[in-house]
């Protein structure tokens, strides 16, 4: 086995837990935090969670778990490829979205929306509150009390107000320096397969269509590429095989990149990661056609009019059930009635945020449907 790089985040060399414990032997303390994180009840419940397509419009579509699970794979092999610390990304990539609300960015706009006089919410913030403290798993503490570099890698953005309120995980946005290469990549990863995926799913959907992403020069030259090696493929193979190409080429300029920015910053060590510039990154080249896909996504995919169209229906189930509990506390479950009454609307909006999609839609029809009035 390859050994670690210098700069990588080595697992025995770990800021620590926020409550003291036992070492992981035989497991190192990252491959105790992916485990952790794998066996929690907010893991299980991203398979239910929309990506871009809500749960019931199709099996194939993708899912904030499946995405995860995308995510995951990518951020290791770039980190395989760097010799970075392999257990680490897969920690983060799998427990990035642990806070994501149902009805993918919709549901957060909208609770974001009702919590604005509350703090705001913001699912990034909301995953590390999953494994700080609203996981119920462990006699001795509350969360998954993962490492400092795990959590670090979770919470990618942060505003300076949110960060004074966060102790040594929020450290760095207020000293302006960086979080670990291993964090880094695992964001850029993050980056990549959703790009690509929602390609994908954008076009199994019929939402999209190759013609119109025959206008985006990343997919352009790859699909070209795949059309000279195979004259007669079509249909889902031309796509698959497309899209593999672009995920490759993107990996491949990412590592390469990163790569030379770590030998030109000199780093020797993870503190020295922390106090240089973003090291993972794109080239220019790469950057700028990667940019364009998202844009492409953005007003073709992203703003469909099918697709707005969940997405309002989203927004009111949300804003809905955010107004009838802030309204009346009784209609919660016991256990965060007792909540809302020392947290208030921060208790409110971690039940939501801890819904799946069809349990959203079944509490609303519970709470606002006739039909439901004995349910």
């Amino acid at each position: 086995m390859t050994p670690l790089a210098p700069y990588a985040a080595h697992s025995d060399q770990s800021r620590g837990r926020l409550h003291s414990e036992p070492a992981a032997t035989p497991r190192s303390e990252f491959q105790r935090d992916r485990d952790r994180i794998v066996h929690c009840a907010a893991f299980r419940r991203l398979e239910y969670k929309t990506q871009v397509f809500v749960n019931h419009e199709g099996d194939l579509f993708r899912t904030r778990l499946t995405h995860s699970l995308e995510v995951a794979q990518i951020a290791r092999t770039i980190a395989r490829l760097l010799n970075l610390n392999e257990d680490l990304v897969e920690a983060v990539a799998l427990a990035h979205d642990l806070g994501h609300t149902p009805f993918g960015h919709a549901g957060q706009d909208a609770l974001n929306a009702c919590m604005r006089e509350h703090g705001g919410f913001e699912h990034n913030l909301q995953s590390l509150r999953v494994v700080d403290l609203l996981e119920e798993r462990y006699a001795e503490f509350d969360g998954l009390n993962l490492t400092f570099e795990a959590r670090e890698g979770i919470l990618k953005h942060c505003s300076l107000t949110n960060a004074e309120k966060l102790g040594d995980v929020g450290e760095r946005f207020l000293d302006r320096q960086q979080p670990s290469l291993e964090a880094q990549i695992s964001n850029l990863a993050d980056e990549i397969a959703y790009n690509n995926h929602d390609v994908d799913d954008g076009l199994r959907s019929g939402l999209i269509t190759l013609e119109q992403l025959s206008g985006v020069q990343i997919f352009a030259r790859h699909l070209n590429e795949v059309r000279a090696r195979y004259p007669t493929l079509n249909g889902r193979r031309e796509v698959t095989e497309t899209v593999r190409r672009i995920i490759n080429t993107l990996v491949l300029d990412l590592v390469n990149t990163t790569r030379t920015n770590i030998e030109l910053s000199g780093v020797t060590s993870i503190d020295a990661v922390r106090a240089a510039p973003p090291l993972a990154a794109f080239s220019p080249a790469l950057l700028d056609e990667h940019r364009e896909l998202k844009r492409f996504l953005l007003h073709h995919l992203y703003r469909h009019y099918k697709v707005a169209r969940m997405s309002s229906k989203a927004g009111r189930i949300v804003t809905d059930l955010y107004t009838a509990f802030i309204g009346d506390a009784r209609l919660l479950p016991p256990e965060y009635q007792a909540r809302e009454s020392l947290e208030g609307a921060r208790a409110v909006a971690d039940y939501i945020a801890g819904m799946t999609d069809r349990y959203a839609m079944r509490e609303h029809r519970r709470i606002f449907a006739v039909e439901e009035i004995y349910d």
